[in-house]
């Protein structure tokens, strides 16, 4: 068995496709929950769950500014809509969910590139 590493691919938000920087490492948060394990008095523990969103942060999306790419990205975010979210990896793996777009979001001009943070509610997915 052969493991593929590489960047994601693609990413749909919205609808809209983006091609991501081929050098861009992305971090990806499945969502779900997270465990704390808190002391009681007498040595024991007891595990508290929080519920946390999925998260994949890292991404450089391929900006073309004549298609207004990055007003469309802008729009999701002032909206803070929930839409549907689509990420290619390499492998061929496709992970889904919806969500929105989170954090500062700028663009490079000398890379044509968006450095985006994409989050939302419950899990992403394998699809």
């Amino acid at each position: 068995m052969s493991i593929i590493a590489g960047p994601v691919e693609s990413v749909g938000i919205g609808g809209r496709v983006f091609s991501v920087a081929q050098d861009a490492d992305t971090s990806r948060k499945l969502g779900g929950k997270e465990n704390e394990q808190m002391m009681n008095g007498d040595g024991t523990t007891r595990t508290s769950q929080t519920r946390v969103a999925w998260s994949v942060s890292g991404l450089q999306l391929s900006i073309d500014d004549e298609q207004g790419d990055h007003e469309y990205l802008q729009g999701i975010a002032d909206r803070a809509a929930q839409v549907p979210i689509n990420l290619t990896y390499a492998s061929g793996v496709v992970y889904g969910g919806t969500g929105t777009i989170t954090g500062e979001m700028t663009t490079s001009s000398a890379n044509q590139t968006a450095s985006v943070t994409l989050s939302g509610p419950g899990k992403l997915e394998r699809q």
